[in-house]
């Protein structure tokens, strides 16, 4: 359930729907400060809590939350932890900041996409008081779990995605923008609605690639030591997928049609790379219907 990244670095497999490489929050303790990066929704918060236990600490220990950006798979149990503990700072893109206070419109958002599904999934997400926020905007240094992070506005994913680069270790906590990529499998762009833009996150990645990491740590799923191939492969794969649905767009198959046809195509180029638990993990963590969605907005917009 938990594994060492350097020392004083760590993380834990949420197993998000009983599925082990879904989601991982990384765990940074030091300094009489412990942080978490991204600590996942809250349907998986008692499986946080297991995995801290399972390293000595408590979920009171936590002195930061470090969100890489708002979405419920990665900062969805924020809330409920700052409720139930709340000296807690939480660290956050100025764009995701206002959702955090009143997630209303997040959470009607996500309602649209996953229905009667969202507290399955999900479950709680909580508002967090104001004075609990560490407004970011990119370019700052910040000090949580005994370390100093550097700070960048990395959008593409999301509009209000931000990455933490820790100098000490070589590790790069990139969230989304470096993609889902399982067990060294196929690097796969998340591209879910509704801010996708393929301009930006191209600029995003060469922000990352410009710290020199040593390790990526993506929150689907642990560490990426193939630094400079990772980010190619993945802006490769971008672009591809891009172009596919935009071809696929152009075709005369109903909306559904297409949709179907993007993800079928799709979770046949992971079943021929990995082994079937490897594609669940990938379809739990970025479901293709979500992927076809996001690229499909972008190219609306952008037409």
């Amino acid at each position: 359930m938990t594994s060492i990244l350097a020392h004083g670095l760590s993380w834990i497999d949420l197993r998000f729907l009983g599925r082990p490489h879904a989601i991982a929050t990384a765990v940074v303790a030091g300094g009489g400060s412990l942080a978490l990066v991204d600590p996942g929704p809250s349907s998986c918060l008692a499986t946080l809590e297991l995995g801290l236990q399972a390293q000595g600490l408590r979920l009171s220990d936590v002195t930061h939350l470090v969100l890489t950006h708002i979405h419920l798979d990665h900062a969805g149990a924020t809330g409920t932890i700052v409720r139930r503990h709340p000296r807690v700072q939480v660290l956050v893109h100025e764009r995701g900041a206002p959702h955090m206070v009143d997630p209303a419109k997040l959470l009607a958002s996500a309602t649209r996409l996953y229905g009667d599904q969202m507290d399955r999934l999900w479950g709680e997400f909580a508002p967090v008081p104001a004075d609990r926020l560490v407004v970011l905007v990119g370019g700052e240094r910040v000090e949580a779990g005994g370390r100093s992070f550097d700070v960048a506005y990395t959008p593409g994913h999301a509009s209000h995605h931000v990455s933490y680069f820790d100098r000490a270790s070589g590790v790069a906590f990139v969230g989304d923008t470096a993609g889902v990529c399982v067990d060294g499998g196929y690097v796969l762009p998340p591209t879910p609605p509704p801010d996708i833009d393929i301009e930006a996150w191209r600029e995003s990645v060469a922000r990352i690639e410009a710290w020199s990491p040593q390790t990526l740590f993506l929150t689907h799923f642990g560490p990426a030591p193939s630094v400079r191939p990772h980010l190619q492969t993945l802006v490769e794969h971008l672009d591809t997928h891009a172009a596919i649905v935009r071809d696929i767009l152009a075709g005369p198959e109903s909306d559904e049609q297409k949709m179907q046809r993007f993800a079928d195509d799709l979770v046949r180029q992971l079943r021929r790379r990995m082994t079937e638990a490897q594609v669940a993990a990938y379809v739990a963590a970025a479901p293709p219907d979500l992927l076809w969605l996001g690229l499909v907005r972008y190219w609306r917009k952008k037409n």
